[in-house]
C-alpha cells in the first residue's frame, strides 16, 4: 500500500467510493445506497474526517472488487449531506457533487478504499465564441423539445428550467442534471471540459435517444393496429413480434407440433364413440391453425384438457363378495338395516346381471344420523371411487350442466367435474343435500337433475361445456335429504327412498361404545388405557346431555371428556406424579363434575295411579317421548278448555273424545248431561313446546273417562293411537322411538294400535324384553287396561255390563 502524498495543492488523498450505474456531476446532489463493506467503510471515514469523498464510476457493473483499470479516469469530488444505516443493513448517502477530479492512484486497503486525484476544473475556458456557442445551446433547447413531445410524462418543471436556461452552464445542468440517461453517456459528458463541450456531446446524445423514442412509438403504433380490445393482455407479445419483424428475423407463433400431436395420440386411445371422437379431432385441427397465445386457442386448449381428462371406459371391478360386503357396512355403522339390507341386495342383483343399471337411492333423515357417512361406507363395500358434490343453495342450472364454453371463465357442471375427480365411470356419487336445493331467474337446478337422474336419459347425458354424450348410467347415485317436502315431485319418483329414522337410546350407546369413543380418544393422543366411560356413564350422557336424533353432541360431549382426561394427565405427568394418574374413568357418579349439572330432565312420569291423569306418547325429530296429560272435570256450563299449545288436529281429537266418551258415560258411572253441567279442562305440561297430531286421542279420551268418572288411571301404563267417532283405535307412526321413550322413563305397559302389530319388528329387542305390549282394536280396549282395576270393581256389575277385569290380547315379547 501506498502512503498519502501530496504534490500540491491540486493533488491529495481521499477516501473513494468505486460506483455502479452512477455518474455524480459538479453542482448535482444525489442520494443512492452503499452495499459493499469496503465502500461503506470508505463512506464512514470521510464522514468523520473532511466530509468529502471522491466517486468515480465502474466500466463493468458486475465486478464486486474493482481496480484501477475497472474505473474511469474521471470522478467528482463530493460532500456528504447525509449518511445513514437502513432496517434492512444498507447504508443510505446523500451527497452534492463539488469537483471534477482525475484518478491518479487507487488504493486498496485492508478494509476501505482510498485515492490519489488530481482536481480538475469544473468549466474550462471556453473555446467557442459568443455567437457559436448561442447556435449550440439554440439546438440544444430545440433538440430537447423534439426528446420531451416524444418521451411521455416529461414534467413540466424541468421542461421550464431548460427552457429559461439563461447561460450554456445552466443549460447543460439542467438537462444533465434531470433526463434519464446511460451512465456511459453521463460519464462521457463528465469528462467533457468546456460547456460547448458538454452541450454539443449533450446535442449528439439527445438526437441518438430522439431516434430511439421515434422507432419505439412507430413499433408501438403498429402494435396497436393490430390487435383491438379484447387482446390487450397479449400486448407484450405483440410488441415483441412487431420488434422482431423490424430486425428482419420473422416471427412464429404456432402451437407446438408436439401438443398437438399428443392430443390426436389421446383421442385415438379413448374409447368412445366415433361421434365424440370425430367432435375432438376437429377441435384438435382448429386449434392447429391458430395462434397458440390467441384468447380462442386458451378456450380450445382448456376444452379438450377437460374432454380428454374424464375417465372414458374406466371402471373398478365391483366386490362380488357379499359377506365381506356386509362386514365392512357393520364395521362402519351400527343399525341402519334398511340401507344395509338394499345395498347387499343391490350387490346380489349385480353378480348374478353384472349390466343392471339405474341404482339411484335417496336417504332421508335428520342432521346427524349418518347419511353422508354411510354413502362413503356403500362405496367401501362395492369396491367402488367416492365423489361427494354438495347441492346445497344451488340456485344455477349451470351449476348441473355447465356452461358454454364461448363464455369468458366457462368450466363444465358439478357432475361432470365429479366424474373428473372420481377418475372412473362407476363411482358411487353423493348428491349431498338434495333437498337444499332452489331456484331463480337462473334456472332451475332441479329440473336438470332430471336427466341426471333417470336411468333411461343419464346414459347420454350432456353437459353444455363438453358438448359431447357422457354415460353416467354405471354410477351409482345416493342422496340425502334431511325432508322431502322440497324435493320437486319428478325429481322424487326417480330415487328409491330410504328413511333414516332418529337413533334410539340403545343406538346411541353402542354407536358411542363401538365408535365415538375410540375415534375421541384417537382424536386427542389417548389410549383406552389413560381413560375409560363406563356403560352407565355413556347413559347419562345420553340421557342429560344430549337430546338430538344423531349423535353429532353426543361425540362433541366425548370429545369434552377427552380434553378433560388429558388434562388431569399431563397436570400429574408435569408434576412428577405418573404413577398416581393412571387412568381417569368417568361414570355416572362424577360426570357432573367434569360437565356441570345435567342439561335435560328425564320425562315427567306420575308416580302413583291418580284421577285424570294419562301418559302419552310422542314423536319428535330428535326421538320419541313421553308427553302426560291432564285432565280436569269441573262444575260449570260444558264448556272445553285446551292449553299447553296444543294444534288444530290435537283440539279435533279432544272434540271426539268428548263427544265418544258422551256415547259411553252410562258404562263407566258418568253423568250423561256431564257436557251441560261439567267444564273439562285438558292441559299438555311444557306449554311452551307446540304439540300437534292424532295420535294423542286414546290419551285424551282416557283422560276425560277418568276425570269424570273418578276411576284411576294406572301410573305404569302409557298410550298411543288415534280414535274415530265410532270407537276405532287407528295406527300411528314413529312406534319406535315412542317404545324407548316408555322404556326409559320406566313405564311397564305399552298400549299400541293393533294395526301396528308389524312395527314391532322394528323395535330394539331391549325394549321388547323391558315393555308388556297391549295391542287394541277400539277403545274400550284401551280403557280395560289404563284404568285401575280396583276403581273398576267399586262401579256396580249393572253399570258396567261386562265382567270386571277383562283385558285386551296382551303380547309380552
Amino acid at each position: 500500500m501506498k502512503e498519502r502524498i501530496n504534490i500540491n495543492e491540486k493533488v491529495s488523498v481521499m477516501p473513494m467510493i468505486p460506483t455502479r450505474d452512477l455518474v455524480v456531476f459538479p453542482n448535482m446532489t444525489v442520494h443512492f445506497d452503499v452495499g459493499r463493506e469496503m465502500s461503506i467503510k470508505s463512506m464512514l471515514n470521510a464522514r468523520d474526517g473532511d466530509g468529502l469523498v471522491f466517486l468515480c464510476a465502474q466500466q463493468d457493473l458486475s465486478v464486486e472488487k474493482p481496480t484501477k483499470k475497472d474505473l474511469y479516469k474521471v470522478g467528482t469530488i463530493a460532500s456528504i449531506q447525509q449518511f445513514v444505516k437502513t432496517p434492512a443493513g444498507i447504508y443510505r448517502c446523500l451527497v452534492k457533487g463539488v469537483k471534477r477530479a482525475k484518478l491518479i492512484s487507487f488504493y486498496e486497503k485492508e478494509d476501505c478504499y482510498e485515492a490519489e486525484v488530481r482536481k480538475m476544473t469544473t468549466y474550462a475556458r471556453e473555446k467557442l465564441d459568443e455567437t457559436e456557442l448561442a447556435a449550440v445551446m439554440r439546438e440544444v433547447r430545440s433538440a430537447f423539445e423534439e426528446f420531451a413531445r416524444i418521451l411521455p410524462r416529461m414534467p413540466q418543471e424541468i421542461y421550464s428550467s431548460v427552457m429559461g436556461a439563461k447561460d450554456a452552464r445552466e443549460l447543460f445542468e439542467s438537462i444533465a442534471f434531470n433526463v434519464p440517461l446511460t451512465f456511459v453517456d453521463k460519464q462521457s459528458l463528465l469528462e467533457a471540459s468546456t460547456a460547448g463541450e458538454k452541450l454539443v456531446l449533450m446535442m449528439t446524445i439527445l438526437a441518438r435517444e430522439i431516434e430511439v423514442l421515434s422507432l419505439e412509438a412507430q413499433i408501438h403504433a403498429q402494435v396497436q393496429s393490430q390487435i383491438d380490445d379484447s387482446q390487450r393482455e397479449y400486448y407484450i407479445r405483440e410488441q415483441i413480434k412487431a420488434l422482431q419483424n423490424e430486425l428482419g428475423e420473422g416471427y412464429s407463433d404456432g402451437t407446438d407440433e408436439n401438443e398437438i400431436e399428443g392430443y390426436y395420440n389421446k383421442i385415438k386411445a379413448m374409447e368412445a364413440s366415433d361421434e365424440i371422437k370425430e367432435k375432438l379431432n376437429g377441435e384438435v385441427k382448429r386449434l392447429s391453425r391458430m395462434a397458440g397465445s390467441s384468447q380462442e386457442a386458451v378456450v380450445i386448449r382448456g376444452y379438450l384438457d377437460t374432454v380428454l381428462g374424464l375417465p372414458w371406459g374406466v371402471f373398478t371391478e365391483d366386490r362380488a363378495d357379499i359377506k365381506k360386503a356386509q362386514q365392512i357396512l357393520d364395521r362402519d355403522h351400527y343399525g341402519m338395516k334398511k340401507v344395509k339390507e338394499r345395498i347387499v341386495e343391490n350387490l346380489a342383483v349385480r353378480v348374478l346381471t353384472p349390466d343392471i343399471k339405474g341404482q339411484i337411492i335417496c336417504l332421508v333423515g335428520p342432521p346427524g344420523v349418518g347419511k353422508t357417512s354411510v354413502a362413503k361406507s356403500v362405496a367401501a363395500a362395492l369396491n367402488r371411487k367416492f365423489v361427494r358434490v354438495s347441492l346445497g343453495g344451488v340456485k344455477d342450472e349451470s351449476d348441473i350442466r355447465g356452461h358454454r364454453k364461448t363464455y369468458v371463465g366457462a368450466m363444465p357442471g358439478r357432475i361432470i367435474n365429479a366424474m373428473k375427480l372420481a377418475d372412473s365411470s362407476n363411482p358411487v356419487m353423493l348428491l349431498d343435500e338434495i333437498d337444499k336445493m332452489s331456484n331463480d331467474f337462473r334456472g332451475d337446478p332441479s329440473s336438470a337433475m332430471l336427466e341426471v337422474l333417470d336411468s333411461e336419459q343419464n346414459n347420454a347425458f350432456r353437459d353444455h361445456y363438453i358438448e359431447v354424450p357422457y354415460d353416467l348410467s354405471n354410477v351409482l347415485f345416493i342422496t340425502t335429504a334431511n325432508s322431502l317436502d322440497t324435493v320437486a315431485a319428478p325429481l322424487l319418483d326417480r330415487m328409491e327412498v330410504i328413511e333414516l329414522t332418529s337413533y334410539t337410546r340403545e343406538e346411541k350407546f353402542h354407536i358411542a361404545k363401538e365408535h365415538l369413543v375410540k375415534k375421541q380418544l384417537e382424536k386427542h393422543g389417548l389410549k383406552a388405557s389413560m381413560m375409560r366411560i363406563t356403560n352407565d356413564g355413556i347413559y347419562k350422557l345420553i340421557d342429560g346431555y344430549t337430546r338430538e336424533a344423531g349423535v353429532r353432541n353426543l361425540e362433541r360431549t366425548i370429545g369434552s371428556l377427552c380434553r378433560k382426561a388429558a388434562k388431569e394427565i399431563a397436570e400429574g405427568m408435569s408434576s412428577g406424579e405418573e404413577d398416581k394418574v393412571k387412568k381417569v374413568t368417568f361414570k355416572d357418579s362424577n360426570i357432573a363434575d367434569y360437565l356441570g349439572h345435567e342439561k335435560y330432565q328425564p320425562d315427567l312420569v306420575n308416580e302413583k295411579d291418580a284421577v285424570g291423569c294419562v301418559n302419552g306418547l310422542a314423536w319428535t325429530s330428535v326421538g320419541g317421548v313421553l308427553m302426560p296429560l291432564e285432565v280436569l272435570a269441573l262444575d260449570g256450563k260444558g264448556k272445553t278448555e285446551l292449553t299447553g299449545s296444543l294444534g288444530d288436529v290435537m283440539k279435533e281429537s279432544a272434540k271426539i273424545a268428548v263427544s265418544y266418551c258422551r256415547s259411553i258415560a252410562d258404562k263407566y258411572g258418568i253423568d250423561k248431561d256431564f257436557y251441560e253441567k261439567k267444564d273439562l279442562h285438558i292441559h299438555a305440561p311444557e306449554g311452551a313446546v307446540p304439540k300437534d297430531g292424532p295420535s294423542a286421542g286414546v290419551t285424551m279420551i282416557t283422560g276425560i273417562v277418568s276425570a269424570l268418572s273418578g276411576i284411576k288411571v294406572r301410573s305404569d301404563v302409557a298410550m298411543t293411537g288415534e280414535i274415530t267417532l265410532t270407537g276405532k283405535v287407528l295406527p300411528i307412526g314413529g312406534l319406535r322411538e315412542k317404545t324407548m321413550a316408555a322404556y326409559k322413563a320406566g313405564v311397564k305397559t305399552v298400549i299400541v294400535p293393533a294395526a301396528n302389530r308389524g312395527d314391532l319388528d322394528e323395535i330394539d329387542d331391549t325394549v321388547k324384553l323391558g315393555l308388556e305390549f297391549v295391542f287394541a282394536e277400539r277403545i274400550s280396549d284401551v280403557l280395560d287396561t289404563a284404568l285401575a282395576v280396583s276403581d273398576i270393581n267399586n262401579i256396580p256389575l249393572e253399570i258396567l255390563g261386562h265382567k270386571t277385569g277383562v283385558r285386551a290380547k296382551k303380547l309380552t315379547v
